[in-house]
């Protein structure tokens, strides 16, 4: 039982920000994972969950952060070199100019933004993957205003 709610949680983790242990314990709740929150604690601390000042969301140890520089340098090349952004589903498509795809690709990716699960790259287009539809619609929103002066 303790293995299966410790891949629960690291699930959950993966695709929710969970800011505090309450929150946690409700999406547990909801697949079915009753926990005290003694055990919850416990279980934290076996993971070795840590809680950044940053974001205030758990993390798995050594899983790195979006950083702000990483937003910024973002920001800047989306306005450089998206020419346009086209949401489908799930997946965000950027058009850049020819040879541009690769430095945006890496940039959004450096970023590790929360709503992108991974990108693809060729010479002048990018399909962004997102966890799902809502998010790559907040994505495309988000692109766009960087792409505004």
């Amino acid at each position: 039982m303790k293995a299966r709610r410790q891949a629960c949680i690291l699930e959950l983790l993966d695709r929710e920000s969970v800011r505090s242990q309450e929150q946690l314990r409700g999406l547990l709740r909801g697949r079915g994972v009753d926990v005290t929150q003694a055990t919850l604690s416990r279980d934290i601390r076996d993971l070795g969950l840590v809680k950044r000042a940053a974001d205030g969301v758990y993390h798995r140890p050594g899983q790195e952060s979006a950083s702000p520089a990483g937003a910024v340098t973002l920001q800047r090349a989306v306005a450089e070199f998206a020419s346009s952004i086209d949401c489908v589903q799930q997946m965000v498509v950027v058009r850049t100019g020819t040879g541009q795809a690769q430095p945006l690709a890496i940039a959004i990716d450096r970023a590790r933004l929360r709503e992108v699960v991974g990108t693809v790259a060729g010479d002048d287009t990018i399909l962004i993957v997102s966890r799902d539809a809502r998010r790559a619609r907040a994505l495309k929103r988000q692109l766009e205003a960087w792409t505004q002066p």
